[in-house]
């Protein structure tokens, strides 16, 4: 069915250099301004991440200053001699890989709710630093741990 004469002139004008869908306006977030932006597993797979390296370089400032720390989808290649990889440590490179997707869907966790997942990342994080530091993930932060 064609436009008419009217809407295209009049919407055109007034819409230019901003997306319009259908003459609208631009799009806005789902949840509007009263709420929070929706994070997904991605983004709180990522926070976690983050937030783990940075209380590590707070307790290790000497020994992790220049590590690099990125997260991937996936390891590359064929599976290895232990499975698949839930990270990968570079040290002459000074640098650690994360792998998400292994790292949360391999999981066993015996809850699955967002506690248990996030102290699965973190496991994981402690576990990648100790195997770049040669020490063992208890020793990274020994504190934490006693109750």
């Amino acid at each position: 069915m064609p436009r008419s004469h009217l809407h295209r002139a009049g919407r055109a004008a007034a819409s230019r250099g901003r997306r319009s869908r259908h003459g609208r306006g631009a799009r806005g977030p789902v949840t509007g301004p009263q709420l929070p932006i929706l994070h997904g597993r991605i983004d709180r797979f990522e926070f976690t991440i983050a937030s783990t390296v940075d209380y590590l370089r707070g307790l290790w400032p000497h020994e992790l200053a220049g590590v690099r720390f990125e997260v991937a989808p996936s390891a590359p290649g064929p599976l290895g001699p232990e499975g698949v990889e839930r990270w990968r440590v570079y040290r002459h490179e000074r640098r650690i890989i994360f792998y998400r997707l292994p790292i949360m869907r391999f999981a066993r966790l015996h809850r699955d709710d967002e506690l248990h997942r996030q102290l699965l990342v973190e496991g994981c994080v402690f576990r990648a630093v100790a195997e770049l530091l040669d020490k063992d993930p208890w020793d990274l932060a020994p504190e934490r741990f006693r109750h």
